[in-house]
C-alpha cells in the first residue's frame, strides 16, 4: 500500500441541480387520487386529508401530498371546545401558516402582489386578502429539497368547468418574498406561464401562493369558485364538520385528474483528482510481489521494471483513518513508463 498527500489543488466542489419526479407512480401527472378512511377518522383527520396514488386500504398505497383548509376567522370546522366557538383546527392551520411563511401573526395573505405590494405580471391584477384557502403539501419524501417552479400544474374541475392553474415564474424577472419564502403566484396558464393577460381573475386576485423552498401550496377559494362556481366555495359555516373542506378541495383537484410537479434538490459533488505520476505507486505490498521470509522482491525484473495493478483508492485524513474508498472500473495497468490521473466523485 503507497499512500500520497493530496494538495489543495486536488479537490474541487461543484453544484448541480438536480430534478426528478415527486410521485412515487414514476409518472409526473398524477392523475388517480384516493383518500383513507381510516386516516380521515383518526386524528389526523381534524386537520387534514392525506392523499394516496392508490386506494388507502391497500398495502401499497403511498402518501402523495396532504390537503387541509385554513381559515383566519376559526369558521368551516368544529371548536375544539364549544365554549370557545372560533377556537378551531381551521383557525390553528391557518395560524400555523401565517407563522411560518409571512412570521409576523399580525400580517395577512395578500394574493396578486408580491412581498413589497408591487403587483407581478400585469398591472391590472389587484392586492385581495385571502382569508381563508386550501393548503397543499407534497409528502416531504416526495419532493426533496424543494419543488421546481414552472413543473406545478394543477388541473380542477367541477360540474360548471375546469381551470388549468400554474406559478408565474415564467412571467417575472424579479423575485418576490413574503417573510424569508420565495413565492410565485398561482395563475391560470400551464407550465410557469399565465394565460394572456397574466392569469388572475379580475377581483379576487390570484388563485393563490406556489411557496417552492418549503413545499407549500394555497389555493384562494375565492378565486377558484369565480371560474368553477359557487358550489365549490368552501362551508364558511360554524361547527362544520373538520373534514367537510378539505374534502370540497379534494373533490375538485380529484375530478381535475391532473397533478404535475418535479422535486429538485441541489447535489453538492467534491471532485478529488488522484495523480499517479512514473516513479509512484510502482510496487506492491501484496504476498506475490514480496518474499514473506526476507522481505526481498520475488522475481528479479520486478525491481527495475514492475507492472502492477491499482484497483482501489482510499482517502485518508490525517489520523490515518480510511475515509471514503473507490473502486475502479478494471484494474489499472501501472509502471515506470506510465501516469494515471483518477478522478474521484462524491457526493453529498
Amino acid at each position: 500500500m503507497s499512500f500520497k498527500r493530496l494538495d489543495a489543488e486536488d479537490f474541487i466542489v461543484s453544484a448541480d441541480s438536480v430534478q426528478s419526479i415527486a410521485w412515487s407512480t414514476g409518472n409526473p401527472i398524477l392523475r388517480s387520487m384516493f383518500t383513507s378512511s381510516a386516516q380521515l377518522a383518526g386524528s389526523s383527520g381534524n386537520y387534514y386529508v392525506q392523499v394516496y396514488q392508490l386506494d388507502g386500504r391497500l398495502a401499497q398505497a403511498e402518501a402523495q401530498f396532504d390537503i387541509a383548509y385554513g381559515n383566519k376567522s376559526g369558521v368551516g370546522s368544529t371548536p375544539f371546545n364549544p365554549l370557545y366557538p372560533t377556537t378551531t383546527p381551521s383557525k390553528t392551520i391557518y395560524g400555523q401558516y401565517r407563522s411560518m411563511i409571512l412570521e409576523d401573526e399580525n400580517a395577512v395573505f395578500l394574493t396578486g402582489v408580491g412581498a413589497t405590494g408591487q403587483t407581478t405580471v400585469t398591472t391590472s391584477s389587484t392586492a385581495v386578502e385571502m382569508t381563508d384557502f386550501w393548503v397543499i403539501s407534497p409528502s416531504r419524501a416526495r419532493y426533496k429539497q424543494s419543488m421546481f417552479p414552472g413543473t406545478f400544474n394543477l388541473h380542477l374541475s367541477s360540474s360548471v368547468s375546469e381551470l388549468k392553474l400554474t406559478d408565474n415564474s415564467n412571467d417575472v424577472s424579479v423575485q418576490s418574498f413574503l417573510g424569508s419564502s420565495k413565492v410565485y403566484q398561482i395563475v391560470e396558464g400551464e407550465n410557469g406561464s399565465g394565460i394572456a393577460g397574466g392569469g388572475y381573475t379580475p377581483n379576487n386576485g390570484s388563485y393563490g401562493l406556489f411557496f417552492p423552498d418549503i413545499g407549500t401550496i394555497l389555493l384562494n377559494p375565492d378565486a377558484i369558485s369565480t371560474k368553477l362556481g359557487a358550489a365549490t366555495l368552501p362551508n364558511r359555516n360554524q361547527s362544520v364538520g373538520n373534514t367537510v373542506n378539505p374534502i370540497k378541495g379534494f373533490n375538485i383537484i380529484e375530478k381535475g385528474a391532473y397533478f404535475s410537479l418535479n422535486a429538485s434538490e441541489t447535489v453538492t459533488s467534491d471532485f478529488v483528482f488522484v495523480r499517479s505520476r512514473n516513479s509512484e505507486f510502482n510496487y506492491s505490498e501484496n504476498p506475490s510481489f514480496i518474499s514473506g521470509s526476507t522481505g526481498e522482491v520475488i522475481f528479479d525484473n520486478f525491481i527495475n521494471n514492475p507492472q502492477v495493478y491499482p484497483t482501489t483508492v482510499g482517502l485518508y485524513n490525517d489520523a490515518n483513518e480510511l475515509m471514503a474508498v473507490a473502486k475502479l472500473s478494471k484494474p489499472l495497468l501501472k509502471d515506470f513508463t506510465k501516469e494515471s490521473l483518477i478522478r474521484v466523485k462524491l457526493d453529498f
